[in-house]
């Protein structure tokens, strides 16, 4: 049997996209209509909210450990998190947390060099643009991060904010992704990260000025891989 996934979800439309792709793609390895069990928790959006908005990353973390722990006793074997953001808390969580997770940074890095893009342009809100988790991360793999300008973020937070959490996608939405994309494109950037798991809901290859590094599928990738890989013999 395939290992059980446990999903610390934040928002509902990134972890629910996660989810279905995990449910969907599984029958790629696994045959018709077969996926690892999976299990799913998320914790109130506006208690993360509330603790992002206080700079609170130590209660970040506490959310993410409660979650953890529910997942553990649902059965999971490891965890994963389709949310970027809260992934800066990760490291207040070093030696309690009760299983190995999948780092999502780690998962879209593998995917960058893999393609051999070398210049990321940078999308997400603006807890993680502002951040050093890609950077930092990125840069370790060889690979430079452009993130937009600060007028840019803010208006980019907005729309996930208000918005693409709220499952509304508008096509002024799409265009203003596609401008700021656009002038990173001509800054010498060879693809994008999709760096909130909502974005993939309004972009993709079809659309996007450049290649997209779509983080929430990537990450469901990845489970699903390790999932098979490491289930008993």
């Amino acid at each position: 049997m395939p290992q059980h996934i446990g999903i610390v979800g934040c928002s509902a439309e990134g972890a629910a996209l996660c989810y279905r792709t995990i449910c969907i793609e599984g029958a790629e390895l696994l045959g018709p209509h077969a996926h690892p069990e999976v299990s799913l928790h998320t914790q109130s959006l506006a208690d993360y909210t509330d603790c992002l908005e206080r700079g609170d990353w130590p209660g970040v973390a506490e959310l993410m450990l409660d979650s953890a722990r529910k997942l553990v006793a649902a059965g999971a074997d490891f965890l994963i998190c389709p949310d970027n953001t809260i992934h800066n808390a990760l490291p207040h969580l070093e030696g309690r947390a009760p299983l190995p997770w999948l780092h999502i940074v780690e998962v879209v890095a593998d995917d960058a060099v893999a393609r051999g893009f070398r210049r990321l342009a940078l999308t997400g809100t603006r807890w993680l643009v502002e951040s050093g988790l890609y950077p930092e991360r990125l840069a370790a793999r060889g690979l430079e991060v452009l993130r937009p300008e600060a007028a840019e973020r803010e208006e980019i937070n907005r729309i996930i904010m208000e918005e693409l959490v709220y499952g509304v996608f508008k096509p002024e939405a799409v265009a203003y992704f596609q401008q700021v994309i656009g002038r990173l494109k001509d800054q010498g950037c060879d693809a994008v990260v999709l760096g909130c798991t909502e974005i993939p809901l309004i972009l993709d290859d079809s659309n996007a000025p450049l290649p997209t590094l779509d983080s929430t599928r990537l990450l469901a990738r990845a489970a699903l891989r390790r999932a098979v890989r490491e289930a008993p013999a």
